[in-house]
C-alpha cells in the first residue's frame, strides 16, 4: 500500500469487513461495492476465532478481491494468511507482532498495524517495517481504548512519517471531510455494511473528501 499523496487526489479506500456475515450473501455485497468504485484493499475483520470459519470467509473474499485486483489481509491470523493465499496481515497490538509477520510472510506480504490514537506505538510500528498504519477511531466507536485519533495526530503524521497513514472508526461524512488532507486511507466498514446500500453510501462518503 503507498501514500495516497503519490496520486493527486482523495485518499484511497480501505474496506474493512463486518465482524460476521452470512457466506451466501455478502461475498456478493461485496463484488457490487468493489465493481462500484476503486478499492486499495479489504481486511477480513472477523470476530469468530473458529478456523473453519475463517477459512471459508478467507477463501470466499479472497476470489471476490483477486479476481478485481485488490489485496485482502486477514486481522491478525498469520498463518491463515499463508495458507488461504491472502496478501498479508493486519495487526491489532500496535507495533508488537510486526517483525515476527514480516520474518514469516516476508518482503512483499502487507503488514500493517492498527495503534489506537498513539503516536508512540504509530511510530514503533513503522520502525519495526510496517507498510502503513491504522490510528483510530476518529469517530465514536467500540474501538480501542475510547480515546479518540484527533485530526492533529494525522497532521502531524502526514508531514513528519513516510509510512502511509489509514484513519478508521465512527467516520462521518463531516470527519471524512475534515481529516482527508491528512491521512492516505480511510478504513471504512459499518459505517456501510450497515446501510441499506453500501455502495451508494461509501459513494456518498466519498463525495465528502474531495
Amino acid at each position: 500500500m503507498e501514500r495516497a499523496s503519490e496520486a493527486p487526489e482523495a485518499p484511497q479506500i480501505y474496506l474493512i469487513s463486518p465482524p460476521s456475515f452470512e457466506l451466501g450473501r455478502f461475498p456478493d455485497v461485496l463484488a457490487r461495492v468493489l465493481d462500484s468504485t476503486e478499492i486499495a484493499c479489504l481486511r477480513l475483520n472477523l470476530a469468530s476465532r473458529d478456523e473453519d470459519t475463517l477459512s471459508r470467509a478467507g477463501d470466499a473474499l479472497r476470489e471476490v478481491c483477486h479476481a478485481r485486483e485488490v489485496a485482502i489481509v486477514i486481522s491478525d491470523h498469520q498463518i491463515l494468511a499463508e495458507r488461504l493465499g491472502l496478501d498479508g496481515v493486519h495487526l491489532n497490538d500496535a507495533s508488537k507482532s510486526v517483525r515476527t509477520a514480516r520474518k514469516a510472510l516476508g518482503p512483499d506480504a502487507i503488514v500493517g498495524s492498527f495503534c489506537g490514537a498513539t503516536r508512540h506505538d504509530g511510530m514503533s510500528a513503522a520502525e519495526a517495517g510496517a507498510d502503513y498504519v491504522s490510528f483510530g477511531p476518529v469517530g465514536t466507536s467500540g474501538l480501542g481504548d475510547g480515546a479518540t485519533a484527533e485530526i492533529e495526530l494525522f497532521d502531524w503524521w502526514s508531514k513528519m512519517i513516510e509510512v502511509p497513514v489509514v484513519a478508521e472508526g465512527g467516520l462521518t461524512e463531516d470527519l471524512v471531510r475534515s481529516v482527508s488532507p491528512v491521512t492516505d486511507f480511510f478504513g471504512l466498514g459499518e459505517e456501510i455494511w450497515t446501510t441499506e446500500d453500501p455502495a451508494a453510501k461509501l459513494k456518498s462518503l466519498m463525495a465528502a473528501m474531495r
